[in-house]
């Protein structure tokens, strides 16, 4: 889980980040109310879905809104100052719309916010929380400082304010990530003991299941690529089928474990028997393309700068440049910025979490990708993924 030294320093990255002008900020993303107070519903209990809502003063005091039984179905205690609790189920009466219950909450400290400067998440904030709080265009946001060019702009936006913070990682997120990572990990050692002739997609998945929750000691979702490719079809990807492997064809895993919001996104492709000599060709590109990007992984490098690093073998080679993205970043979404693309805008920061997954997919030999996951530093970076890359 996140820390509360985490939690505090997040939320005065925040203050940093809005006009100061601001004295309260409504944080509505459930992904954002964790992000700034550790307060995350289940998504193995009988509350997945619900959500509440965080509401942060200038003065430092964090205030949480949720119903009660959301409450009690958090992973662990949330660092708040108070939580207002509205009433929805007390297992004696019928229960109202339990959106109501979270609405009713927040409306409690509408006097308390009327008349201050404050700004919200408006695009996950519902009408009801608006309404409540008797919200509109002038008063539900503030705008950008007085005297700046920007002065007649939209107002502030929140989300994105956060969206953009999300990039710089403190080190409870890393600690969680590489907990993702080392059940990954697992899962790819798994694979290279079960994947070979007769093994169906599903039946490498349900191992690289067990294996990763195995070594993450506690439940975990896994999504991702499971798949088989060959000769004639060069590129899948998605859940596992009951397609069964045969000699020759190649299983790609691309697969994430998702811990506490946060995720890890890696991959290896493995042969399925003896690899053939264009596969081998294969492989060896993507590896030489995965060490040029490598070269590039620093902060204040254009997320540009690193696609063509890694393009860079597979143009020589007569390829063209990578198909798909050269990789991007993750945390709390998969993918967020920077994404590494011809066209992107980013620049790499400290902090950063990427990926690098150069991938080629030829008719008639097979389709190929591996990928590591990086966090940026000043100087360069450090691998978080420790699978073992290669087809046998």
């Amino acid at each position: 889980m996140l820390t509360e030294q985490g939690c505090q320093t997040r939320r005065q990255r925040l203050w940093d980040a809005v006009p100061e002008s601001a004295e309260w900020l409504l944080v509505a993303d459930p992904r954002h109310v964790y992000y700034l107070s550790n307060f995350l519903v289940s998504p193995f209990g009988f509350s997945t879905g619900e959500r509440g809502l965080l509401l942060l003063e200038r003065s430092g005091e964090a205030t949480l809104f949720a119903d009660n039984f959301t409450c009690k179905s958090v992973a662990e205690e949330p660092f708040v100052d108070r939580e207002v609790v509205g009433d929805w189920y007390d297992h004696q009466h019928s229960v109202m719309n339990r959106d109501h219950a979270l609405i009713h909450a927040l409306g409690t400290v509408s006097d308390r916010l009327y008349g201050r400067d404050g700004v919200i998440e408006a695009e996950w904030l519902p009408l009801g929380c608006w309404e409540v709080l008797g919200l509109d265009r002038e008063s539900h946001s503030i705008r950008r400082e007085a005297g700046s060019a920007e002065d007649d702009a939209a107002p502030a936006d929140l989300g994105t304010v956060l969206r953009q913070l999300r990039r710089q990682k403190e080190p409870d997120e890393i600690a969680l990530m590489k907990e993702c990572m080392r059940a990954t990990d697992a899962g790819h050692a798994r694979a290279r003991e079960v994947v070979r002739e007769g093994v169906s997609e599903f039946d490498v998945f349900r191992e690289v299941h067990a294996a990763a929750l195995e070594a993450a000691g506690r439940p975990a979702s896994i999504y991702g690529d499971f798949r088989g490719l060959n000769a004639q079809r060069p590129k899948a990807g998605g859940l596992p089928t009951d397609y069964t492997l045969q000699n020759g064809d190649l299983f790609l895993l691309d697969y994430s474990v998702l811990l506490d919001g946060y995720r890890s996104d890696f991959t290896n492709v493995y042969a399925v028997g003896q690899p053939s000599d264009e596969q081998e060709m294969l492989f060896r590109l993507c590896e030489a393309a995965m060490s040029h990007g490598e070269d590039t992984l620093k902060a204040d490098t254009p997320a540009k700068d690193v696609f063509a690093a890694v393009s860079k073998p597979l143009k020589e080679a007569g390829y063209g440049p990578l198909g798909h993205h050269a990789g991007h970043g993750i945390g709390m979404a998969h993918p967020e910025p920077p994404i590494l693309v011809p066209n992107s805008d980013d620049i790499l920061k400290a902090g950063d979490v990427v990926t690098l997954e150069p991938g080629l997919y030829i008719e008639g030999i097979g389709g190929m990708r591996i990928e590591n996951n990086y966090l940026i530093t000043k100087t360069g970076y450090e691998k978080l993924s420790n699978h073992v890359i290669s087809l046998t």
